[in-house]
């Protein structure tokens, strides 16, 4: 094979294999008596795993030390990972297809299309004018919009929280406070009776290092006045301390 017939079997740009060559990743092939190099199926191989590698976000320095792991390994054994990744790619596509599917035959809303998941959730949350109530479905429809597993499993957990009618009340005080000041003695036995109705079941699959007042927390937070902010941070800090119990117990 040439250079250009290798860049096409395995995705890459001739650019790129130059460029693998150039720093010593991809060794060159030995070139034909017409000056042309001559890539064979290990090339091949190894120019395959090196676009897997990279694709997954590894730098260039880490791949070359997973390839010098690879080099004593047969070839069958290599070709089989490759295999194997290239079916996990696969169903991946297929799951987000299935799902793009159900989006594409649910009918249109305001916020936008909506997972099945949280779909599935919004349903059985009753109707509410609350402010604050409007606010965390947006809060949902941001997590949503990530489209990880992590988010499905979160929605799922909170059913019985969007079921429960004793939430719309805690809502209806905490819209209470979009004028309050930080220092609104409501503001303390609020943000425990809405940790509270939290259960452990969220806390268990809510990603690692949330609930907290960086990443999805940042933006959260950010999106309240004052007095709410206060009561949605002492939510956070209860909560985190519950996953830290949990995982010390």
């Amino acid at each position: 094979m040439r250079i250009g017939e290798i860049a096409a079997l395995v995705g890459v740009t001739s650019r790129a294999v130059r460029h693998y060559h150039h720093i010593g990743l991809l060794p060159e092939p030995a070139r034909q008596a017409n000056g042309y190099r001559a890539y064979s199926v290990r090339d091949a191989v190894l120019l395959a795993r090196i676009r897997q590698l990279t694709e997954i976000g590894l730098s260039l320095d880490e791949v070359r030390d997973v390839l010098a792991d690879d080099a004593g390994r047969e070839l069958g054994e290599v070709l089989a990972e490759l295999d194997a990744d290239l079916a996990r790619q696969e169903r991946a596509i297929q799951e987000r297809r299935q799902v793009l599917a159900v989006l594409l035959e649910a009918p249109p809303t305001s916020d936008g299309p909506l997972s099945p998941a949280l779909a599935a959730l919004l349903d059985h949350a009753p109707a509410t004018t609350s402010p604050a109530a409007a606010k965390d479905r947006e809060h949902l429809a941001l997590l949503d919009a990530a489209g990880d597993e992590a988010g499905a499993a979160v929605f799922a957990a909170l059913r019985p929280v969007a079921e429960d009618p004793g939430v719309l009340a805690l809502y209806e005080r905490l819209d209470e406070l979009e004028e309050a000041g930080v220092d609104d003695p409501r503001i303390a036995a609020l943000a425990a009776e809405l940790a509270a109705a939290v259960p452990d079941e969220v806390l268990a699959v809510i990603p690692a290092g949330e609930p907290s007042a960086a990443g999805f927390g940042r933006v959260l937070l950010d999106d309240y006045p004052p007095a709410q902010r206060a009561v949605v941070r002492r939510v956070m800090e209860e909560l985190a301390e519950r996953v830290r119990r949990r995982e010390t117990s």
